[in-house]
Parts: C-alpha cells; sequence; structure tokens
C-alpha cells in the first residue's frame, strides 16, 4: 500500500511539472512600446494613484531610452511617485541621483524642492507634537534637512516659480526647530535637571532669537536659574523676558527692564533674508 502510495505521489509530482511546462511565458505587454508611449501610460497610472505600476513604466523607459527628454523626465517622475506612496528613502535616492546626473537642467530646481518636501514632510517628524512619542526622543535631522533643500532654491534659483513657497516653509522652520529646543528645556525641567534646561533654553535663543519660540525659552530660563537658587541670572533673564514681550503672558508684573543679558550677535546658520 505504501508504495503505491508513493508511487502515485510521484506520478502527481510529474504531471505537476509538465503542466507548469504548458503555460506560456509571461508576455510583457510594454515590449513594443515607444518611448512616448511608455511616458503616457505611466503618467496615466500616476494620475490615477496607480504609484507602484508608474514606477515600473517609469523605469521601463529610462532603461531602454536612456537618452533624452523622456528618460530625464521620467527620472523625476519616479523620485515624485516614491514622495507620493511615503517611501521617503527612495524618494531621497531618486532626487540625489537625478541632480547628480543633471546638476544644470533647467527643472533641478524642482528637484531641490522636492527634496525639501519628502523631508518637510517626513512622518516621524518634530513638528508632530500630538502624537504619543515624545518629541525629545525625535531627531529634528529631517528638519535640517528640508532647510537646507529649500534655501538650495531660494539662493540659487531666486526667480524659481517654487521659490516663494521655499522661503515660506524655511521660516516655519526655523521656529519649528527652536520650538523643539523649548520643548527639550521643558522636558529637562520638569525632571528637575535645571542646569540642562536652563541651557536649552539658552542655546534656542541664541540660535534663533528672531523666532516666536524664544518667549517660552526665556520664561523656561527664568524657572530653570529660580529653581537652582541663582538669583542674579534669574532677574537678568526675567528683565530680558519683560523689555523683549512687554505683553507675555509669561510676565508677572511690571518695573524698570535694564538689559543686562546678552546673548551672541553672530548671524545664526539660518538667517539670510
Amino acid at each position: 500500500m505504501q508504495k503505491r502510495l508513493l508511487k502515485l505521489a510521484a506520478v502527481a509530482f510529474a504531471l505537476s511539472l509538465s503542466a507548469c511546462g504548458l503555460l506560456p511565458d509571461k508576455v510583457d505587454e510594454t515590449a513594443n512600446w515607444s518611448a512616448p508611449r511608455l511616458y503616457s501610460e505611466a503618467k496615466d497610472e500616476m494620475n490615477s494613484g496607480g504609484y507602484d505600476k508608474a514606477i515600473k513604466y517609469f523605469e521601463k523607459l529610462e532603461s531602454r531610452y536612456p537618452f533624452g527628454t523622456y528618460a530625464q523626465q521620467a527620472q523625476m517622475d519616479i523620485a515624485y511617485a516614491h514622495y507620493r506612496q511615503g517611501e521617503q528613502p527612495e524618494a531621497l535616492a531618486a532626487i540625489d541621483r537625478f541632480i547628480k546626473l543633471h546638476p544644470n537642467h533647467p527643472n533641478v530646481d524642482y528637484m531641490y524642492y522636492l527634496r525639501g518636501l519628502v523631508n518637510f514632510n517626513d512622518k516621524i517628524s518634530i513638528f508632530d507634537f500630538l502624537s504619543s512619542e515624545d518629541a525629545t526622543e525625535r531627531d529634528p535631522k529631517a528638519a535640517r534637512d528640508a532647510f537646507d533643500a529649500f534655501k538650495q532654491v531660494v539662493v540659487r534659483f531666486p526667480d524659481s516659480t517654487y521659490a516663494p513657497d521655499s522661503l515660506a516653509r524655511m521660516k516655519y522652520l526655523v521656529n519649528a526647530l527652536a520650538q523643539y529646543d523649548v520643548h527639550v528645556a521643558g522636558y529637562y525641567y520638569r525632571r528637575g535637571a535645571y542646569v540642562a534646561s536652563a541651557n536649552r533654553a539658552q542655546s534656542a535663543i541664541q540660535e534663533y532669537r528672531d523666532a516666536p519660540a524664544v518667549e517660552e525659552a526665556l520664561h523656561i530660563m527664568v524657572q530653570s536659574y529660580d529653581a537652582l537658587g541663582l538669583k542674579q541670572l534669574r532677574d537678568d533673564s526675567e528683565r530680558v523676558l519683560k523689555k523683549t514681550y512687554p505683553n507675555s503672558k509669561y510676565v508677572g508684573g511690571t518695573g524698570t527692564v535694564t538689559e543686562n543679558v546678552k546673548f551672541a550677535k553672530a548671524r545664526p546658520w539660518w538667517k539670510f533674508w
């Protein structure tokens, strides 16, 4: 009985192999498509949200027709499709590749702008203060990278269509980065690390002195120095707070204000407007 079963199993296996051999090879429907048709089909897929298929078509186009405007446009569209898919590493790799291959392309400003958008919309970013993750555990590198990309657009391509939006996003990013430092300073303060809290708040003031978050940074410095019993530093910080933000919600009273606390006046890394 066992031998019979083994024979039947062998026959079934052989039949399955022969059946596989009878199946036709998968036909590539795009095999004879021209560059314009490949590009048109890819764009149709992308416009309808079929980003995976669009990327495959764009890649086939670039592989079969590597020279010319269609291939260059496909490279840009591949980056955009990955961006829309939320595939940040793939999008950045495609963008960097295009910039390296075509540094003088008439639309290279768009690729710098897209690089900024990819980092600006980073899923794990310093902007999402509403999530359950503690903001002190997040790396603000994406915000810095986004700022640098937008700065390339504004500085190198001031007449670009993307320059005004890039500048607006840069200003937002500056305050977001300042707010991140203020959040970290508050985190230290709530845990009793008053020296670290004061230092981080002062760092935010020195680096982002025009940002709205500076107001809260000064308040944290006042609180931290008070907790440390450093009355002179506390009073100096409070004077600066009152002078700079006389209507601040953090100011508890009025009085003569003198500017005893001096912060660095060196041009910050982000300041050029």
